[in-house]
C-alpha cells in the first residue's frame, strides 16, 4: 500500500478516535449535558465537578487512553515497519488524537482542553518526562486545588523540557518532536485563557478529591 495512503489512514483514524467525547457521553449516561453545567467544557474536570468523583476519573481514564492507545500501536508498527519515512508516525498519530479532541468532528468542532490525552499521548512516546510533568501537575494541583493551573504549568514544563535530552527523550535532535511537543502544550495553555483570567481575579473553582466543598 502507499505511503502516503497509509499514514492517512492512522492519521484520520487517530483523530476520529481522539474525538470520541468521553466526557460528553459519561455525563449523558447519568443524565447530565457536561455543555450546560458548570464551566461547560466537556473533559474531565467538568465532569468530576459535575457528575460526580468517579465519573470524572473515569473520563479522565478514557481521554488518557485515547491518546496513548493508537500511539503505542503507531509506535509498534513503526517497529515492525520497513518503512524508513515512517519515523515521526508515532507523534503524528499522538498529535491527531490531541487534536481530536480539542477540535472534535462529532460536536461541531468544539471540544475539551486536551490535557488528558496530550498526557496519554506523551505516556507513548516518553513516559520517563510525561511522569515527571505529571508529578508537578500533582503537587501543584495538591497544594491549590486548581487543576487548571496543575494543567498550565505541568504543560509549560513539557514544552521547555522537550528540547532538552532528558529522560529518555533525544532534545532538540529530534526536532519534528520538540516543534509539534511545545505546539500542543501551548495550545493546551491557550485553551485554559478563561481558567487563567479566573485564577487571576480570585474565581477560579477548586477541587478537592477528598469530600470537601468543591466550589
Amino acid at each position: 500500500m502507499n505511503d502516503t495512503i497509509v499514514w492517512l489512514i492512522w492519521i484520520v483514524g487517530a483523530y476520529l478516535i481522539g474525538g470520541i467525547p468521553f466526557g460528553f457521553l459519561i455525563g449523558k449516561m447519568r443524565g447530565v449535558d457536561v455543555r450546560t453545567v458548570g464551566s461547560k467544557n466537556i473533559g474531565a474536570t467538568n465532569v468530576f465537578r459535575t457528575v460526580g468523583e468517579k465519573w470524572g476519573l473515569m473520563a479522565f481514564a478514557c481521554d488518557v487512553l485515547k491518546g496513548f492507545i493508537p500511539t503505542l500501536a503507531a509506535s509498534i508498527y513503526l517497529a515492525n515497519s520497513q518503512q524508513p519515512t515512517a519515523n515521526s508516525l508515532p507523534l503524528c498519530v499522538g498529535v491527531a488524537c490531541v487534536v481530536g479532541h480539542m477540535l472534535t468532528p462529532y460536536m461541531k468542532f468544539r471540544g475539551g482542553k486536551g490535557v488528558a490525552t496530550a498526557f496519554g499521548m506523551m505516556l507513548g512516546l516518553v513516559p520517563a518526562l510525561v511522569g515527571v510533568a505529571f508529578l508537578l501537575f500533582a503537587v501543584v494541583f495538591a497544594c491549590s486545588h486548581f487543576i487548571s493551573l496543575g494543567s498550565c504549568v505541568s504543560s509549560a514544563f513539557l514544552a521547555v523540557a522537550i528540547w532538552f535530552p532528558i529522560l529518555g527523550t533525544r532534545g532538540a535532535d529530534d526536532l519534528p518532536q520538540c516543534i509539534l511537543v511545545t505546539l500542543i502544550a501551548l495550545f493546551i495553555i491557550w485553551k485554559h485563557r478563561s481558567n487563567i483570567s479566573r485564577l487571576i481575579h480570585g474565581n477560579e473553582n477548586k477541587i478537592y478529591l477528598f469530600g470537601k466543598n468543591k466550589k
